[in-house]
């Protein structure tokens, strides 16, 4: 189980890893999206960074600032001491890493804002 945070905003923070190819380890704050229906979406600069493999399709997605089209990654990360290889979302102007809710078909999470309580494990 991992330990989060609310931020100012108000949104759920967890610390978690991205394991690059060449096995090396970045930790990372995520924003756990519930609008967010995959499991992860970064950066393209940080999924090339990582040297994750690109998928050959790609995919359109609106969002708050209209249609966008996202590359398809394979990534390696690393959350609540599990290695994971999940197929990753990555845009141009994405300025935020966000875990999607198919997280939570295998993790918990809690969240009690009032306490200040927050877990995903």
């Amino acid at each position: 189980m991992i330990d989060g945070e609310f931020n100012r905003k108000g949104e759920l923070v967890f610390d978690m890893g991205l394991i690059a190819a060449d096995r090396t380890h970045c930790p990372v704050r995520v924003i756990l999206d519930t609008g967010f229906n995959e499991w992860l979406l970064i950066n393209n600069k940080d999924a090339e960074n990582l040297e994750w493999l690109r998928q050959p399709d790609t995919r359109k997605a609106r969002t708050a600032g209209g249609t966008v089209i996202l590359n398809r990654y394979e990534g390696i990360v690393l959350l609540d001491e599990e290695e994971w290889i999940v197929p990753v979302l990555g845009g141009d102007e994405i300025k935020d890493i966000l875990l999607g809710v198919r997280w939570l078909r295998y993790k918990r999470l809690v969240a009690d804002f009032a306490a200040g309580l927050l877990t995903l494990g």
